[in-house]
Formats: structure tokens, sequence, C-alpha cells
């Protein structure tokens, strides 16, 4: 157990694209290049390095990572500069210059990621023999130079787009809303053990991750789309996406909230009341019609996908359902699950018509 914690701490969930990969070390050996030719001297490591950092997963976090990038070196540099120019290079210079470069950007109330950068600035211009104003220069210089290489790179070569992954998720919440609503519906409609109920209040449950999974999908697609000159083609359809999700998010609550009433007010015979199998109907047209939804994401997988909606009918929750008397030994339960499933019914209308 204590392995498996260990490898989760540098181990991600999902591997970046190696294309990504290539594309880092195409920026950083660019960078490497063009600096070397431009800036004689030292070894342009805050141009390689630069050029590596820069490339990220969407092209605004590529500019923002190089702005970030930039104001680090920039500042860590004429702060260690100063002092390796008053002081020398001594072993305590090289503390008191990250010291200082820590507290300013702290004063400054700098990002965590410039924060670190100055203190990497700083030490490492001292390291390599910080002396003279040039040498600071050149190392601002060689930082700009791989911080414009590698935003080139990214936006150049196949900019990143995450709209396969926003699909995914959004497909797999919407195949996991409709088997709920499909679950509770056969609940209503037969006998169930208080374990098979327990379990469908697991179930359910579960909806929540799966919708946040689904909108954080989304808002990385929606980062990608920015300053990405491939972003017009697919602003769209992501687009469809958030407002997709977004309405048939309330449904979750109100489903959850159905399963908690059954789940609490089960008894032997409900079944048998028509309002109660009136409602389970109700509950396989919801979920035919959140099948239809998803019919209408596009499977990035490329395989298993539907050429037409699930089935030919209509949608299915077009004409609400009404029940004009309560039942008089099942009217709460009966009445609560009428509330949300009107809710159900005019988040779906708006959708699948």
């Amino acid at each position: 157990m204590c392995g498996v914690r260990l490898t989760s701490t540098f181990r991600a969930t999902a591997r970046t694209s190696l294309l990504q990969v290539l594309k880092s070390a195409l920026a950083a050996g660019l960078s490497w290049v063009v600096a070397e030719l431009l800036i004689h001297g030292q070894p342009p490591v805050f141009a390689a390095i630069a050029g590596l950092l820069v490339v990220q997963p969407s092209v605004n976090q590529s500019f923002a990572k190089g702005i970030e990038r930039s104001v680090g070196v920039i500042v860590g540099v004429l702060v260690a500069s100063g002092l390796a120019i008053l002081f020398g290079a001594a072993w305590w210079v090289v503390l008191v210059a990250m010291t200082a470069a820590l507290l300013l950007a702290w004063g400054l109330r700098m990002t965590p990621g410039s924060a670190n950068q100055i203190g990497i600035s700083a030490l490492l211009v001292i390291a390599l023999g910080a002396s003279t104003p040039e040498y600071a220069v050149h190392r601002v210089v060689e930082t700009v130079l791989g911080v414009v290489i590698g935003f080139i790179v990214n936006i150049a070569i196949v900019p990143p787009v995450a709209l396969a992954p926003a699909q995914r998720e959004v497909r797999a919440f919407l195949t996991e809303l409709s088997a709920r609503l499909s679950a509770l519906g056969r609940a209503l409609a037969r006998e169930t053990t208080a374990p098979e109920r327990t379990e469908m209040m697991i179930e359910v449950r579960l909806l929540r991750p799966m919708l946040a999974k689904a909108l954080a999908r989304i808002d990385t697609a929606e980062d990608t789309l920015t300053l990405n000159p491939r972003g017009r083609a697919v602003r769209a359809r992501v687009a469809e996406l958030r407002h997709m999700v977004d309405a048939v998010a309330p449904i979750v609550t109100q489903l959850i909230g159905m399963t908690r009433t059954y789940v609490d007010r089960a008894v032997p015979g409900l079944a048998d009341d028509a309002s109660v199998e009136a409602i389970s109907e109700q509950l396989s047209r919801a979920a035919h019609d959140v099948d239809v939804l998803r019919s209408r994401v596009p499977n990035p997988d490329g395989h298993g996908e539907e050429a037409a909606p699930v089935r030919a009918e209509p949608p299915a929750l077009t004409r609400p359902l009404r029940i004009t008397e309560p039942s008089g030994d099942h009217w709460v339960l009966v009445g609560s699950l009428l509330v949300d499933m009107e809710r159900i019914h005019a988040a779906l209308t708006e959708l699948v018509d």
C-alpha cells in the first residue's frame, strides 16, 4: 500500500502525448542552438530550460508560462548578478541571493512558479559565475529567446486541442446518467431488497464526481482554444458540450433525491401502485432522452458509435406525467417523485426537441 502511494507521487494517471514530448525536446534543442549562435560564452542553459518549460498542454498555458519564466529569470538574474558584482562568488553570496530573490517574490506577491524561478535563476547565475553586467544581460536575452522559440514550436506544430478527452468524459457521464435513470425506473416497477436499494444509493451518488470530471475536461478544452489557431474549427463543438452538460447537471441532484426518497419509503406493494408504475415509465423515457443526447456527442475512440439516435421515436418527455389523485398509501413518495420528475422533464425537453 505504501508503495502504491509512493509511486502516485511522481506518476501521472495518464501519459502526456508523444507529440507533446517531441515538441518539448525540439523546443529545447532549437533554443540551445539559436542561443549558442547568437550569444557566445557560457552554454545556453537558460535558453534550453525556457524552451522546454514553455511547451505546455495548451497555447494559453504556454503564453502564461513564458511570461512567468521571463519575469522570474529577469528578477533572479538581476538580484544574483548585483550581489555577485558587489561581493563576488563566495558560498554565502549564493544563500543571500536565493533568500533575497525569494523574499522579493514574496513581497511582490508573485505566483509560486515565478517565485521558484527567481530562486533557481539566482542560484544558477552565481553557480555559473556571474560577475559582470554583460553576463546578466546575456542570460536574460537567452531566456527570452527560449521562451519565444518554445511558444512558436507549440503553436506551429499541431497546437493542442483537448476536445477528445472532453467528448469521452461527457459520453461516459451521460451513459451513467441514463443507466441510473433506468435503474430507478426498474426498481419502482418491482420489489427490491434492502441491499439492492443501498447499492442503488451508492451508484447514483457516483454521478457527482463523474459530472465534475466532465466539467473539468470541458474547462480544459476551452483553455486549449485560447490563442489557438485551430480553435475556430472546434469552438462551437466545445460550446455545445458545455451547454449540454450544464443543462443536464441539475438532473443529477434530482435523481439522487428521487433515489433517496425511494430508498427511505420503499414498502411491500409499492410496485402495484398505478401512480408509481407511471413514474417508472417516465424514468425509462427520461433515460431514452439522455441516450439521444449521448448519441449526439461524437465518439473520439472511433468505434461503437451509433449512426443515429438510439430509437426513432420523438423525445419521450414531451408530455410530462400528471396525476390528479395522489395514492392514499404512497402520496408522500409519489408527490416527491413528481416534483423531481417535472424538473427532469424541463431540463431534457429543451435539449432533445
